[in-house]
């Protein structure tokens, strides 16, 4: 897909690989909606960009779901690309994993996805064209300690990318999924539980920079390609 004059939706764009993105897309003339819970931050990046507009979301609030597809119609008329960044982490065992923590990130990672994209598809579909591009995680390549309810989120979105792109073959949408390895964020400092046992799990780890995810991300749109990472091949990946 042409990025110049698309429109774009993207999720957690207040910071990291959301406002990286933004930018990159920018770059490329895109027009965007940039979405976050943290409203001051997307209006502050809407204005530096110009062609973007910002809308406070809390992506696992259906309403405000809705408003967001709303005020994107309602500003540019269509909606070309969906990027499902939001999300936040969790580190804890198996036997230690809180269950409403468990339900807060399964419906932040996997359930607010899927409503952006159910979202967004009417639109798509009478538009017969579209991206849609969710974000996982490199960590879904291995089984580390302590990353059991986060990776199970995140492929659980792998697996839902994938089959949703096989249901929506020959409409001119695609559904893809982009793997990031470790990328300098905020994600440590946002995660919901076990910040000090992943800050140790990462000591020393070399981290990508948001502008590469972006960058990959701004590719894998358009490609149209199933997915995408950045792991490196000694962890299993193409990188």
């Amino acid at each position: 897909m042409e990025l110049h004059d698309s429109v774009i939706v993207i999720t957690g764009a207040s910071s990291g690989i959301g406002a990286a993105t933004a930018r990159a897309a920018n770059r490329a003339g895109a027009r965007l909606v940039l979405a976050a819970r943290r409203e001051d931050r997307v209006r502050d990046l809407a204005a530096q960009l110009g062609r973007a507009v910002a809308v406070r979301c809390d992506v696992t609030d259906q309403t405000q779901v809705d408003a967001l597809v709303g005020a994107a119609l309602e500003e540019y008329g269509r909606i070309d690309v969906l990027v499902n960044n939001a999300g936040q982490g969790l580190q804890a065992t198996t036997e230690e994993i809180g269950l409403d923590d468990f339900r807060a990130l399964l419906e932040l990672n996997l359930v607010a996805p899927l409503a952006l994209t159910q979202a967004v598809l009417p639109t798509m579909r009478r538009q017969r064209t579209g991206s849609i591009v969710n974000v996982s995680s490199g960590t879904t390549f291995a089984d580390v300690p302590g990353t059991g309810a986060y990776v199970a989120s995140k492929i659980a979105l792998e697996r839902l990318s994938a089959i949703a792109r096989n249901e929506l073959e020959g409409t001119g949408i695609t559904v893809s999924t982009m793997i990031p390895f470790a990328t300098s964020t905020e994600f440590l400092s946002s995660i919901r539980a076990g910040r000090e046992a992943a800050e140790e799990m990462t000591a020393g780890a070399v981290f990508d920079s948001p502008e590469q995810v972006a960058d990959a991300i701004v590719e894998l749109i358009r490609s149209g390609a199933p997915r995408a990472d950045l792991v490196p091949a000694a962890y299993g990946g193409t990188r």
